[in-house]
C-alpha cells in the first residue's frame, strides 16, 4: 500500500507560527509574488517548466511529466534532492508547496518520502489557495480592526515612535521605502503581491494575540513608492483616530540628514568597496530624486536645490562638511514639504485627537492601551 503524505490546510496556523516553507516553484513564478520564512528551491527551473508546459498543452498529463524525468537527469534530481534535504533537517516543521498543490509539489514530497526518507506536508492547493486565504483574511482583519495613525511633518520622528510601540503596521518596512521622492532604499521594493501578504500577516498575527488593542501606523499616502497600500487597509486609515507629532525644526534636519544621506552612505559602503562608486551612487540618486519633483518645485528654484545638493554632497564626503546639505534640507522642509503637509493635514482635522512632542504622544498611546 502507498505511503499516506501529509496535507496540510490550517493556513492561519502556518502563518501565525511563521511555519519555514519550502516553494518549489520555479524562480520566475516566487519572484512575482510569495510568502514570508519562504525559500524557493524548485523542482523545475524556468527554462524547464517553460518546456513541460508547452508539453502539457499539446499533448497532455503524462507527456509532461515524462519530459520532466527527461530534462531533470539524475545528477540533477539528486542535487535538487540534497537541497531540500538540508532545508527540512534546518527547519524541521517546514512545508513544501508548488502554485496549485498538485503535481509538482506531490512529486518532490514523494521523492523526499521515498528517496531520502523525510516526510514533510505539502500545502493544499498551494500558493494559489494561500493567497486566496490572504487576501480574504486582509479584507477581514482591515474590517475589524481599531487603527490610530500617527502623522506629522517629515523628519519628525514618527517610524522611531512607531517602532517603540507594542502593536504596529510598519508600511514603510514592508515596501522597502520610506514614502517620498528621496525614500527608496539600495534593494528594490518588494512585488505588489508581497506586499499585500506582509500586510495580511501581520494583522492576522497581531489579532491573534489581542483583536481589541489598537494598532499604529503612519500615515501614508496610497502609495509608498511604486507600490500602493491595499485598498481596504487605505480606506480604514482615512476615517482612523490622527495624531499629530511635532518636533522641532532643527531635530527635524539632523534627523533627515542622518537617515537620508549618513545612514545611506553607510549601507553603500556594504555594498560597494569601492568609495568613488560610493559617491556617484548617493549623488546620482540625490539628483535623480529632486528631478521627480522638479514640476512641482519650479525650474527656478529646482536649479537652486540641484547646485546646493551636488555641491553639499560633495563637500561631504571630502571634508565630511554638511553645511550645505544642512542648507538643501531646511529650505525643503520650510519651503516644499511643510506647505504640502499642510495643505493635507488641513483636510483632516476632524480626525485629530492629540498633538503634542514625542514623550507626550508616547504617553497618549499608552494611555489608549496601545
Amino acid at each position: 500500500m502507498p505511503l499516506e503524505l501529509p496535507v496540510e490546510t490550517n493556513f492561519a496556523r502556518l502563518f501565525i507560527e511563521q511555519i519555514p516553507l519550502l516553494d518549489v516553484r520555479a524562480p520566475v513564478e516566487f519572484a512575482a509574488g510569495a510568502f514570508p520564512k519562504s525559500i524557493n528551491i524548485p523542482l523545475l527551473n524556468d527554462q524547464e517548466r517553460h518546456l513541460v508546459g508547452i508539453k502539457y498543452k499539446q499533448q497532455g498529463q503524462a507527456a509532461a511529466i515524462a519530459l520532466g524525468y527527461e530534462l531533470v537527469d539524475e545528477a540533477k534530481k539528486q542535487h535538487r534532492l540534497t537541497q531540500w534535504q538540508d532545508f527540512f533537517q534546518k527547519n524541521p516543521t517546514g512545508m513544501l508547496y508548488c502554485f496549485r498543490g498538485g503535481l509538482r509539489s506531490r512529486l518532490s514530497q514523494a521523492m523526499l518520502a521515498h528517496e531520502v526518507g523525510i516526510t514533510v506536508p505539502r500545502l493544499g492547493g498551494g500558493y494559489k489557495a494561500m493567497r486566496r486565504f490572504l487576501i480574504n483574511t486582509l479584507e477581514f482583519e482591515t474590517m475589524r480592526t481599531n487603527f490610530i495613525v500617527l502623522g506629522g511633518r517629515t523628519g519628525s520622528g514618527k517610524t522611531e515612535l512607531i517602532q517603540s510601540c507594542p502593536r504596529i503596521l510598519d508600511l514603510e518596512g514592508m515596501a522597502n521605502h520610506k514614502g517620498s521622492a528621496f525614500g527608496q532604499e539600495i534593494d528594490p521594493q518588494p512585488s505588489q503581491i508581497d506586499i499585500d501578504h506582509r500586510v495580511s500577516i501581520q494583522l492576522l498575527r497581531l489579532n491573534d494575540k489581542n483583536k481589541h488593542a489598537a494598532i499604529v501606523l503612519e500615515d501614508e499616502s496610497a502609495k509608498i513608492g511604486a507600490r500602493r497600500l491595499p485598498t481596504s487597509l487605505w480606506r480604514r486609515m482615512q476615517n482612523a483616530p490622527l495624531i499629530i507629532l511635532q518636533t522641532p525644526i532643527e531635530e527635524r534636519v539632523t534627523r533627515v540628514l542622518n537617515e537620508y544621506i549618513v545612514l545611506k552612505r553607510q549601507r553603500l559602503r556594504c555594498r560597494f568597496v569601492d568609495e568613488n562608486t560610493v559617491f556617484k551612487q548617493q549623488h546620482d540618486d540625490l539628483i535623480q530624486s529632486l528631478s521627480q519633483i522638479q514640476r512641482r518645485l519650479g525650474d527656478e528654484r529646482y536649479r537652486q536645490y540641484r547646485t546646493l545638493a551636488s555641491e553639499g554632497i560633495h563637500e561631504f564626503y571630502l571634508n565630511n562638511n554638511v553645511e550645505k546639505l544642512n542648507l538643501l534640507i531646511a529650505r525643503m522642509l520650510a519651503e516644499y514639504y511643510d506647505p504640502m503637509y499642510d495643505y493635507q493635514i488641513s483636510k483632516k482635522i476632524a480626525r485629530i485627537q492629540f498633538i503634542g512632542p514625542t514623550e507626550a504622544v508616547r504617553s497618549w498611546l499608552q494611555e489608549q492601551s496601545v
